[in-house]
């Protein structure tokens, strides 16, 4: 084939013509012609990317990005090296496309590429900026340096950039600002030492109390916000608005890491709107509420009947509303949660009602003075008709009861007497450790417990042997007469 390479090397179009219907001549009829590859590529790119049309010299450069083949790497990266420089902004965008493809290609090249994603995020167009932001996060995320000079520009900027690309641009600043700004949060832990400043209220109406202010202000420097620091909060703030959920997301996501806590409010509001949309974005909006509701369960209690359980709702989104309920449970609201709770139980949804009997023993676990009513709930449904229900009440209840078990004995008789009719192995085992456990308590019915075990032990499920076992073991310790 050296004379076609030679051909399509000429600097005369008509030979290169030539060449062209002989090599598809030749594929036509079946001959391979790959190693001709970078020379016709070559012909291809430089023809269309040095096009007076700017959709074409994009376009071209798009067909020569997406041809995995090492061998065209240099003519890749100095076509966008060219395409970096060019004066149509939608193909300096392509070019910022093409970036990380020829990374994936070629990740030696990175240094190149790096000269590049700096030139492009000196760009001042809004459609370049999602794009380049891209690149760095795929190419350099490390090299913070470069977005030092670009920062405000990419604040001010968001707005009017695609949405796709205001995501992408928000998490890069979310993890900038995380690295390069002091904390609004920081003085947390000694504003809630001096309980007399009340943190929850606005701004405005911050209690001056000479002493109390004094002696904070003796233990730390008083926080100013650095500009940069406020110019991102204000610019993404209307973000809050945008009708897609992503770009709500992000922005809540970048409050809550960087937004003073008085300030952190506002992303509730428009979390609980976007629970109105269809199923999967409520799940991932929930899967974050209920990790924010753990470290700043103020922002959503006002929420609260948001987060109840229709019907409707299918099992993964019930059982993360159960644990974004029991996540904002404290004791002013904790009797409507359980009134809400006791109708879940009725539902047809099995795991459903078992997530909301756990949810009940976290809810005990957490609120004291709620704990006898929970285990009175949770005792009545001992003698539910449903196996599972039983089960998973057998469960909880024994977590509540290592809490307090001394003045627990009736419980734990009754339970006793379900060992007859409790089938589910992880029940029966939970009632065997009990009564192992607090055998003192009941020193009457536990060897009548062991001896009917043993007749059914070798049809047992392991764990519920292992009790078996363990109960002998215990009672033999406490009562070695009898057993």
């Amino acid at each position: 084939h050296d004379d076609l390479k030679e051909m399509l090397d000429s600097n005369k179009d008509s030979l290169k013509l030539e060449a062209m219907k002989r090599i598809v001549a030749m594929i036509a009829r079946g001959k391979n012609a790959s190693d001709l590859f970078p020379a016709v590529v070559k012909n291809v790119a430089c023809k269309n990317i040095e096009d007076p049309n700017q959709l074409i010299r994009a376009s071209a450069l798009r067909v020569l990005s997406s041809i995995r083949v090492p061998i065209i790497v240099p003519i890749m990266m100095l076509a966008i090296k060219e395409a970096a420089s060019d004066m149509s902004p939608y193909v300096r965008k392509t070019a910022a496309h093409a970036i990380p493809k020829l990374y994936s290609l070629d990740s030696d090249q990175k240094d190149q590429l790096i000269e590049v994603i700096e030139k492009l995020l000196a760009d001042k167009t809004t459609l370049v900026a999602g794009s380049v932001v891209m690149a760095f996060e795929e190419v350099c995320p490390e090299r913070i340096d470069l977005i030092h000079k670009n920062y405000r520009k990419l604040c001010n900027l968001l707005i009017d950039v695609e949405e796709w690309g205001q995501v992408v641009i928000i998490n890069m600043l979310t993890r900038y600002a995380r690295t390069q700004f002091l904390s609004p949060n920081q003085n947390e832990s000694l504003l809630e030492e001096s309980a007399e400043k009340a943190f929850y209220g606005s701004e405005e109406e911050d209690p001056k109390d000479p002493k109390a202010e004094a002696a904070s202000l003796a233990k730390r420097k008083p926080y100013v916000m650095d500009p940069d620091h406020r110019l991102l909060l204000r610019n993404t703030k209307p973000l809050l608005q945008s009708r897609n959920a992503a770009v709500v997301m992000a922005v809540a996501q970048l409050y809550f890491h960087l937004a003073p806590k008085a300030e952190v409010g506002v992303i509730a509001k428009a979390l609980v709107r976007l629970l109105r949309s269809h199923s999967e974005v409520q799940y991932v909006v929930l899967q974050n509420v209920a990790t924010m509701s753990i470290k700043r369960r103020g922002m959503f209690e006002p929420y609260l009947k948001s987060f109840y359980i229709r019907s409707t709702d299918p099992t993964q989104i019930k059982i993360l509303k159960l644990e974004v309920l029991t996540n904002l449970a404290n004791e002013t609201n904790i009797s409507t949660i359980l009134r809400e709770f006791q109708t879940y139980i009725r539902s047809m949804d099995k795991d459903f009602v078992a997530a909301t009997i756990q949810a009940i023993g976290r809810c005990a676990t957490n609120i004291g003075k709620v704990r006898d009513t929970c285990l009175n709930g949770l005792v009545q449904l001992l003698s539910n008709r449903d196996e599972l229900v039983v089960a998973e009440s057998v469960v909880v209840i024994k977590k509540l009861l290592q809490m307090q078990p001394a003045q627990h004995s009736e419980i734990i008789k009754h339970m006793a007497k379900l060992t007859d009719n409790i089938q589910v192995p992880m029940a029966r085992a939970s009632i065997l450790w009990l009564i192992g456990e607090y055998c003192e308590h009941v020193p009457k019915i536990a060897p009548d417990v062991l001896r009917k075990m043993a007749k059914s032990f070798t049809n047992e499920e392991d764990i519920v042997k292992l009790q078996v076992i363990n109960l002998a073991a215990k009672l033999y310790l406490t009562n070695s007469k009898q057993v």
